[in-house]
């Protein structure tokens, strides 16, 4: 390996999974034991996992992993803050004693025998490593369909975020410092991730089928998260609305000359139907507007309130010997 520095922390999100987290925690540590006896990281690395405010057992595995292995670390939130934010606190924390931080999720479906390639282009000079799956073969038809809308949907809005990449992710200690300067509430750290500018690099994974418990990630949360992308990352939907005004505007032109000119010529005026589709389109469109307008103001109203991202609650690290 190349002679940069070789702490390495994974980051571990973790939100209601006592029903996997111990078989997690066993393979995460074999891998991370067996990298520690090849020489590619330090005995100094550790598994920092990140409760997200779960409501079953799964901060009291974690507290236990803690003290039976100096080698696993915890991070507790007072209550669930989202998975952005967990994943957040993690590299912040790791920013503090790594050299380097990799974001994985706790299920075990992002492959983590991928680590080897990820260090091997960390080494190589990347500052950012990104994972992209190799195919979406695991998804159902609806979540491949909309996980492709999203990509093209964002790319249309000129936001720049990898297709297929979720969070798992390589960062290196010059991006974790250049990732503590962003004070935003509104996360979305895979398309912020990318404007940094650092020297990146892609890691291709197979996703694995869910050993244990079912996904946490509901519509909902899907849908919320897309909104965050494109609010925190872009302005061209107000850009959008302002054209789609100009343009009902100048339709509305043509209407009332259209109009006048029947009138004048002694012609009929189309009455209650015109008028009332008219009203119908262009209440709809003002409504559809202020909406999109609202989510921006919304934003915005939470970003000067300043309150913290998360409250950390308990925290569980201890020194790791060599």
């Amino acid at each position: 390996m190349g002679d940069r520095g070789n702490i390495l922390y994974l980051v571990v999100p973790c939100y209601n999974e006592e029903e996997a987290l111990e078989h997690t925690a066993r393979v995460m540590r074999e891998k991370m034991g067996r990298l520690v006896r090849e020489g590619k990281i330090s005995p100094k690395s550790k598994i920092m996992f990140v409760n997200d405010g779960s409501r079953d057992r799964t901060w009291n595995i974690i507290s236990g992993l803690c003290r039976e292995d100096a080698f696993f670390s915890g991070i507790c939130f007072s209550r669930n803050y989202g998975h952005q934010s967990a994943i957040l606190s993690g590299m912040l924390e790791a920013a503090k004693h790594a050299d380097m931080a990799v974001t994985i999720d706790a299920d075990l479906q992002q492959d983590i025998e991928a680590l080897d390639l990820f260090l091997e282009c960390y080494q190589n000079g990347a500052e950012i490593v990104y994972g992209i799956r190799n195919n979406r073969d695991s998804d159902g038809l609806f979540k491949k369909l909309s996980a492709t809308s999203f990509y093209k949907l964002m790319g249309m809005l000129g936001c720049n975020v990898m297709e297929n990449h979720a969070d798992y992710r390589l960062l290196s200690k010059a991006a974790l410092e250049a990732l503590t300067e962003y004070k935003e509430v509104n996360l979305f750290l895979r398309g912020l991730i990318p404007t940094m500018g650092f020297p990146s690099d892609v890691v291709y994974f197979d996703v694995k089928k869910r050993e244990a418990g079912h996904s946490k990630y509901t519509f909902k949360k899907m849908v919320t998260l897309a909104m965050d992308g494109i609010t925190s990352m872009s302005t061209r939907p107000l850009r959008m609305i302002t054209i789609l005004g100009f343009l009902v505007s100048v339709f509305s032109i043509v209407m009332i000359l259209i109009c006048l000119a029947d009138w004048l010529t002694g012609r009929n005026v189309p009455g209650y139907t015109t008028t009332l589709v008219v009203s119908l389109l262009t209440g709809g469109l003002t409504i559809f507007s202020l909406g999109v307008v609202g989510e921006y103001v919304g934003k915005i109203y939470m970003e000067t309130k300043a309150r913290p991202r998360y409250i950390i609650e308990a925290m569980i690290w201890k020194e790791t010997e060599d």
